[in-house]
């Protein structure tokens, strides 16, 4: 199922598709006589699971016992991955893996049990590019002066003192004013 991006609406996002508890279903079946142990747990997790895509990044959340609590800013996000198993994609879902330079193999987190898993990517890469864009821009002199207070990252405020200061430093050493 192929969403544009333009009709994609990211605050929509907030649960798994009701799917994703068929597909759960199915998995465990795989278990045989043990289909309870396994099914329980995944349906913890189904009925636990929420996401929240914001301006500044994604928030996912889930557990009874032992809650789970993510959250990831689009300047963080390195990969994104979409996944789909066979199952999966004769019931119309699929995983999108966010990876971060965090040093693990694993995916960050992984969004489970969306339709519209490609418009999601989509959007995410969307965001990512213009987050490295706005980076790029800002560190190569092309931002405009406060932008980067106006937007609450101090960090890239910091850089620019930085590189004003060296070009400073430059321009006294070459006897420029």
């Amino acid at each position: 199922m192929e969403t544009s991006l333009s009709s994609f609406d990211p605050s929509k996002v907030a649960r798994p598709h009701r799917s994703l508890l068929t597909y759960y279903a199915f998995v465990s079946l795989l278990a045989g006589p043990a289909f309870p142990v396994a099914f329980l747990p995944l349906f913890c997790k189904y009925q636990t699971l929420r996401y929240r895509l914001d301006g500044e990044g994604i928030s996912m959340s889930w557990g009874i016992f032992f809650r789970r609590e993510i959250y990831l800013t689009y300047r963080r996000i390195q990969d994104i991955h979409l996944t789909r198993n066979l199952l999966q994609r004769w019931m119309g879902l699929a995983t999108v893996s966010v990876q971060t330079a965090s040093g693990s193999s694993s995916p960050e987190a992984s969004i489970e049990g969306l339709l519209e898993a490609d418009a999601l990517r989509n959007f995410l890469y969307q965001k990512m590019r213009g987050v490295r864009e706005q980076t790029a821009q800002f560190l190569a002199g092309g931002a405009g002066e406060g932008q980067a207070l106006e937007s609450g990252d101090e960090a890239l405020a910091l850089l620019r003192e930085i590189r004003d200061g060296l070009k400073l430093l430059l321009a006294a050493r070459e006897g420029r004013p």
